[in-house]
């Protein structure tokens, strides 16, 4: 019996994590910690503001989207199983985990400074109240989505230096461009799931074909000169050059493979790239400053 609040207890957290999506709010502030760290931060009470602050308001709007979709999540293998399919959750404590969540993260975000704190709300806006409703409507919700999706390293850049300019607005474009072929290659994954639950999310409203694959391959070719715009602004040394165009060429030559094939086996390889592409190249940044 002793076990037993015990095992409620862990099954709660199990429940909160998942409908926070907590491991992508953890992929999220690494991005951000990229940008704070380029462009000089230092400072640890900064970094946990920035850090917790940036987890709270990416959990707040991971729960919005699935508080959104709850009954479309129904419809998916892939989501059935999330708190709110399976009543593990109510939709009373569901909004109240988000609302703690955002106002929690927005003042730890303010008390870095207040942009920060606006572009946190902007993109928990877009994200919640423009993407999320679009994805049934029509591809290019991935656009909107790539807005709040790269605001990560900006925001972490602009919570160090309290004013937008050239390095924040860099480092947005290289992740906005590295959304597209990333995300593509998710919808392509879970096409079918995807189609069961509505959402019609490939580029191309032919699916999984060459036309799909095509504007996969192009993004990603984008981003070997993207990724050197911090080389050629002077603001990283030789290595990110080398290192840079070595890293874009391989993802490349998986998006290149999937558009060779357009099997799904291939877009799953280019998936895992994605995630692995990114925290190389920005964290290159970082340690090749000058």
């Amino acid at each position: 019996m002793e076990d037993q609040p015990k095992h409620k207890s862990q099954s709660r957290l199990k429940s909160y994590l998942s409908f926070t999506k907590f491991r992508l709010s953890f992929s999220v502030i690494v991005s951000a910690l990229s940008g704070y760290l380029f462009v000089g931060g230092r400072d640890w009470l900064e970094i946990i503001y920035l850090l917790v602050g940036g987890i709270l308001v990416t959990a707040a709007s991971n729960g919005s989207n699935q508080i959104w979709e709850k009954d479309l999540d129904k419809l998916m293998k892939r989501t059935q199983s999330r708190p709110l399919p399976q009543n593990h959750m109510s939709l009373s404590e569901s909004y109240a985990v988000v609302i703690i969540s955002l106002l929690a993260g927005l003042i730890l975000l303010y008390l870095l400074n207040l942009q920060t704190a606006l572009l946190g709300l902007l993109s928990y806006i877009m994200y919640v109240f423009i993407y999320t409703p679009l994805k049934r409507v029509t591809p290019w919700a991935v656009l909107i989505g790539a807005i709040p999706g790269a605001m990560p390293p900006m925001l972490g850049a602009i919570a160090e230096t309290d004013q937008f300019g050239m390095v924040p607005g860099v480092l947005f474009f290289i992740q906005f461009i590295w959304q597209f072929p990333h995300f593509w290659a998710i919808a392509w994954v879970v096409h079918e799931d995807y189609q069961a639950g509505g959402f019609s999310l490939l580029p191309s409203r032919s699916g999984r074909t060459k036309a799909s694959a095509f504007q996969i391959l192009i993004y990603s070719f984008a981003l070997i000169p993207f990724s050197l715009l911090p080389w050629v602004l002077g603001w990283t040394g030789l290595y990110s050059l080398i290192i840079a165009t070595i890293v874009s060429a391989w993802f490349f030559w998986y998006a290149f493979r999937l558009y060779l094939s357009c099997e799904t086996k291939d877009a799953k390889r280019l998936m895992f790239a994605s995630f692995i592409y990114l925290p190389i190249v920005q964290f290159l940044y970082v340690f090749d400053k000058v």
